[in-house]
């Protein structure tokens, strides 16, 4: 028999912080797109929890290659939340704007081009409620609401500069200002289940159009013949 072409499924790339990473979990914005691609595209989770835009350029090389590059359909790019944080893991605004700019050269360099790489903001911080879980660890208050929007603005402008687009959820969850944002929050930071479907239906926006004509891999069950499945299942697709 001759060799048999393996079959490669197409990767939407999600690199953050604990946001990513916990967006696999039980009603998740990253399980709820990879539901949706589900048979099209494998979604990659490469959340690393605690995570800043510092860390997360020296790590990347080490993530994403040019060896699949072609196979990316997308990134997202979801830093911020701990960047603006007091404590060590703080970064300085300018610097995090350029680290953000580093990404998207790194991601260029591996093949993957500016059109299909997506910024996401950091979520507003409710901090009467994150401060409770500051005193719970034992620590005070470490990040602020107006602090997040000044990384939030370095996030948008540097999305425009380097041609990608933006998920700006510091705006859009305080949009009309009568919706109490702390709906999307968990804790003050993290998501709850409702801020996981906001995220998940307007990044679904933004992805829809680049994931809208990927095929659905390997056949359907019912157009398998039954009486040679070698015929439908080896065949390239």
């Amino acid at each position: 028999m001759s060799k048999l072409k393996a079959v490669l499924w197409p990767q939407v790339i999600l690199f953050g912080d604990s946001i990513t990473q916990f967006s696999f979990q039980a009603h998740g914005w990253g399980a709820e797109i990879a539901h949706k691609l589900a048979r099209k595209c494998d979604v990659v989770n490469r959340g690393l929890s605690g995570y800043n835009s510092r860390w997360a350029k020296i790590v990347l090389p080490r993530l994403i290659s040019s060896q699949r590059s072609s196979d990316i359909v997308a990134v997202t790019v979801f830093f911020g939340a701990n960047d603006s944080a007091t404590n060590e893991q703080h970064v300085p605004l300018e610097e995090y704007a350029e680290n953000l700019k580093e990404i998207t050269r790194h991601l260029a360099s591996a093949g993957v081009s500016a059109d299909r790489v997506i910024f996401i903001t950091p979520p507003p911080v409710h901090e009467p409620l994150w401060e409770k879980e500051c005193i719970l660890k034992g620590c005070a208050l470490n990040r602020h609401n107006s602090t997040a929007g000044q990384y939030t603005q370095a996030c948008v402008q540097a999305a425009a500069q380097c041609g990608v687009d933006i998920l700006d959820l510091w705006t859009l969850m305080q949009k009309d200002g009568q919706q109490d944002y702390s709906v999307y929050l968990s804790d003050g930071l993290h998501l709850s289940e409702r801020g996981n479907q906001f995220v998940a239906e307007h990044l679904w926006r933004l992805l829809e159009s680049r994931v809208a004509n990927l095929p659905f891999i390997l056949p359907y069950w019912g157009d398998i013949d039954v009486k040679s499945p070698e015929s439908s299942l080896l065949c390239d697709q």
